[in-house]
Order: structure tokens, then sequence, then C-alpha cells
């Protein structure tokens, strides 16, 4: 009943395959926050921009003065010798006005600004270059989730197929008890075979449940739903070799989004520096200014002609001593130069080292890999002859079910061995910089 239940879930599970799978990968939750963190740089580069294009204001409105009451003390002359001093209190009184302005600001030559601007082109390319790292590494993940639901689901096979043959063992063993060749001991051991591979079956299941959530959640799709990974192919076929290693070295120093980000981000702290010392150099900008004002708003409108300022220049700005600040964080500037090619040289030394570990895995597993196979071979042939000893008498239950077991395990570990085998690809494409081609270009 439990197996009947195993196939009905399957059937009605949504199929998924590992290219689907690769790109829903590269698509979920974390690869599109750090795609967000491009569409960030994006607009700061943009900001940066405008501070080197004309900034125009315009200003318009009225304007209301109130003035309260004040004594005021008014010294008149009356003669030569004399004079006499009158205190006038004034009440208070409100007068208006009315003006508008444009203003344009140009800037002629400013080191720092234009540095800015090619600081933040640069921080652009990092971003999207540490973009494509997290999207590697969320695909990587959801290969990795996608081979362990088809592993779970290969290996139900397998215990489904060993209590078929334990149900045939029983069915054998009651004939055989049946004729009087064997006890009723071998009857009772191959029904709790049975039970123990159903029990097996059923904790499987379990196991199924927890990678399709894994994977489904993984993909940014419900939790709730059933996904069935489709065969990759990958057990009909011999295992390919691994690259080259110090090919495999190279096409990391290559194309290893992460090396192109991290040497990008020196270049941003050199940038950095520039714009510092940008201050040590002055600064030439362009402004004008356009006003018309009146007393009165009727008098705004009917005589243009009267109340226009025009003004405009040319401003040099030259910061010739302050307190060092520009020294300062100069020095600071190139601290964190310093620190950014540590931050590199290190980084380039780990991933040599992941590739080099990613490639001697892959190697391994593929040799793992062989010898899993020649070992079902001959669980095979040990379950065979066990089998056949069994029918004519020689053999016992407890033989029987011991070839059972050594064929599901090597059958087991034949399946571990070659998605095994899969997955240290894939995390050796990854650490080379090639698991997407196109992003790697």
């Amino acid at each position: 009943m439990s197996a009947f239940l195993v196939v009905a879930t399957l059937l009605t599970a949504t199929p998924i395959t590992l290219e689907e799978t690769r790109q829903l990968g590269r698509k979920n939750t974390q690869a599109l926050q750090a795609a967000l963190d491009v569409a960030v740089a994006q607009e700061d580069q943009r900001v940066a921009r405008s501070s080197l294009l004309p900034q125009v204001q315009l200003n318009l409105g009225p304007n209301l003065q109130y003035l309260g009451r004040r004594r005021q003390v008014f010294s008149v002359p009356i003669s030569e010798t004399e004079t006499v001093t009158r205190e006038v209190v004034s009440s208070s009184n409100t007068a208006d006005s009315y003006s508008a302005s444009l203003g344009l600001s140009q800037v002629i030559y400013n080191r720092g600004l234009w540095k800015q601007l090619e600081q933040a082109g640069v921080n652009v390319d990092a971003t999207r270059n540490q973009s494509i790292e997290e999207a590697d590494t969320s695909e990587l993940e959801a290969i990795r989730r996608f081979y362990a639901l088809f592993l779970s689901q290969a290996s139900l096979d397998v215990l489904k197929a060993t209590a078929q043959r334990s149900e045939e063992q029983l069915e054998r063993a009651r004939a055989l008890f049946n004729a009087g060749r064997v006890g009723k001991s071998e009857e009772i051991a191959a029904q709790v075979n049975l039970g123990n591979d159903r029990i097996n079956v059923v904790q499987r299941q379990n196991q199924l449940v927890a990678d399709q959530v894994q994977l489904a959640v993984w993909l940014a799709r419900p939790g709730t739903e059933l996904l069935q990974a489709v065969d990759p192919g990958v057990l009909q076929q011999e295992p390919a070799p691994a690259p080259a290693l110090d090919a495999a070295l190279q096409q990391a120093r290559e194309h290893r989004a992460l090396l192109k980000a991290l040497q990008q981000r020196v270049q941003v702290a050199e940038l950095q520096r520039a714009i510092v010392q940008g201050d040590y150099i002055p600064r030439v900008g362009l402004s004008a200014q356009y006003s018309h004002g009146s007393q009165a708003p009727g008098s705004f409108f009917s005589e243009p002609g009267y109340g226009n300022i025009f003004t405009g220049g040319i401003n040099l700005t030259w910061d010739l001593f302050n307190g060092f600040a520009t020294n300062a964080q100069s020095a600071r500037a190139a601290v964190n130069i310093r620190k950014a090619e540590l931050t590199f040289a290190q980084t380039a030394r780990e991933l040599e080292a992941e590739v080099r570990r990613s490639h001697q895995v892959l190697e391994g597993q593929i040799a793992s890999a062989q010898l899993a196979t020649a070992n079902r071979a001959v669980a095979q042939q040990g379950l065979a002859l066990a089998e056949e000893r069994f029918r004519a008498g020689a053999g016992s239950t407890l033989d029987v079910r011991d070839a059972q077991l050594k064929l599901t395990q090597a059958e087991l570990v034949l399946l571990q061995s070659r998605i095994d085998v899969e997955i240290a690809r894939y995390a050796l494409f990854r650490a080379m910089g090639t698991l997407n081609p196109g992003d790697a270009q």
C-alpha cells in the first residue's frame, strides 16, 4: 500500500528538468536581490553624472514682510549750537513684494566630480560581477537540491525493487514450507525482511517530501508544490573525465566573476584617493541668474521692463589650507587601497585552492563511481547465486537476505556516487567561473 501511495504522489507531481532548475536557480530571491544591487549602482552612477550637468533653479512667489511697532529717536538741529531730540513711535505695518528668479550653474572643471563619475562606473561593473557570483552560487545550490530530489526518487525505486524481491522470497519460502522442504522459521524470517523493506520505503518517502520542499522553496515556488526531478540521463552513461588542472586554473583566473569584482574594488579604492586629491586642484564653475521683482502684483506682470536684475560670472575655488583634512583623507584612501589589494591577493590564492580541491573531488568521485559500478555487478551475481541455492534447498533465507542487502547497498552507493560526480563537476565549473558560459564571457 505504501508503494502505491508513493507512485500516486509522483504521478501528480510537477516534472522539472535540470535545465529548468538551473535557469530558475539564477532567478531565486538571493540572486534577484544581487541584481537589484546592480540597479542601485546604476542609479548612483546617474547621480554622479548629474553633478557635471547644468543645474537650473526656478524660484517664484510672493513675499510678505511684517514690521511691528518701533520707537525711533531723532535729533534735529535748530541752530548751530542747539539740537532738539524727538521720539517717534511708529505703528506696525505690512509690506508685500513679488519676485521671480531663474538661476543656472555649470561646472567647468572639477577633477573630483569627474573621478566620482569614473568611480561610479567601475562600481557598477564590480556590482554586476558580484551579482554574477551570487547567481552562480544560487544556481549551484539549485543543482545540488535537484540532484538530492532525483537521488531520493531513484533510491525509492531501489528500495521498492528490494521490497518486491522480498515479496518473491516470502512466496518461495511459503511454497517450500508447504512442500516440507524448509522449516517455518524460513517463512517467518522472509516475512520480517519484507516488513523491514516496506519501512525503508516509507522512510525514504519522508525524505522525498523534504527534498521536494527544499527545491521548491529555493526556486521561489510554493512550498506545497510537489516537484518531480526528470531523469537527467547521467545514470545511463559513463562519467566524463575531469578537465586538466592547469586548464581549470587558467579558466578560473580569466572567468571567475569574484576575481573581476575584487579587481574592480581595488580600482574603486584608487579612484577614491583621486577624488580626495582633487581638492588640491582649483575648481572652476560658471553661474548666471536672472530675477524680476515688483512691489505689487499688477506691475509685476504689466511692467516686465522694470525690476530686472541679471548677474553672471565665472568662479574659481581653491582650498589653500583646510587643516590638513585632504592630506589625512588621502592617507586613509591609500590604506583602503592596500586593504583591497590584500583582499584580492588572498582571494586569488583561495580560488586556486578551491579549484584544486574541486578538481580532486571530481576525480575521486569518478573513481568511486567506477568502483561502485563493478561492485553492483558482483552483488547481482551474488544474489542470483543465493536465490538459486535457496530454490535447490542448499541455502537459507538468511543467505538470500544477506545477498539482497548487499545488492541494495551496492545500488544505493552507485546512485550516490554517480550523482556526487555530477555535483562535483558543477562545483568545479562554478569554481572556474564557467558555470554559466554567457556570464563568463
